[in-house]
């Protein structure tokens, strides 16, 4: 029996129908691709030769554990502009294996590998210069890079999450 000229055209149009829906198919996206990261500041005002401590919490929301962490903390722009301000950070650590010396490049050490669901956190202890700039405009604020690998080095996430630091009162 001889086919028509219309099924010709079907039985070739079907493989060229499969490779295309295969090539524009677009990997899933992740559910959630925020970083699993939380910041706290312990004061939301600090005096004058007073301190503030922050706390950074990393979660390991993946079914692999984290492998490798580089984060660093450092100040915002804003704050580096505002004239006289003085802080240092005069405290750094907990649970994890510390701070590297330059507390503003590569500043945590945590214990890897970080098993999926666990957490582990860190603080830094800054303190304000008795002569320090102050007012109800004068912030001390922080970004946090984060970066880290997991899936067996198969994959990794980074970013930068805004870390609240604390106004500087005069009083």
């Amino acid at each position: 029996m001889r086919r028509t000229h219309p099924s010709r055209v079907a039985l070739a149009a079907c493989p060229a129908l499969v490779v295309g829906l295969l090539l524009s198919a677009a990997p899933a996206a992740r559910a959630d691709s925020r970083l699993p990261l939380t910041v706290v500041s312990d004061k939301q005002t600090t005096v004058r030769g007073g301190e503030f401590t922050l706390s950074l919490t990393l979660t390991n929301p993946y079914d692999t554990p984290i492998q490798f962490v580089y984060q660093s903390v450092q100040e915002t722009y804003a704050t580096s502009l505002e004239p006289g301000l003085k802080f240092t950070a005069t405290a750094c650590g907990t649970q994890t294996n510390g701070c590297s010396d330059n507390v503003h490049g590569g500043i945590a050490r945590y214990n890897v590998p970080l098993a999926p669901g666990a957490s582990s956190a860190f603080t830094v202890t800054y303190t304000v210069a008795p002569d320090s700039a102050c007012g109800p405009d004068t912030r001390i604020d922080f970004y946090s890079y984060l970066y880290y690998e997991y899936n067996g080095g198969e994959a990794n996430n980074s970013g930068i999450v805004g870390v609240p630091g604390t106004q500087v009162a005069c009083a």
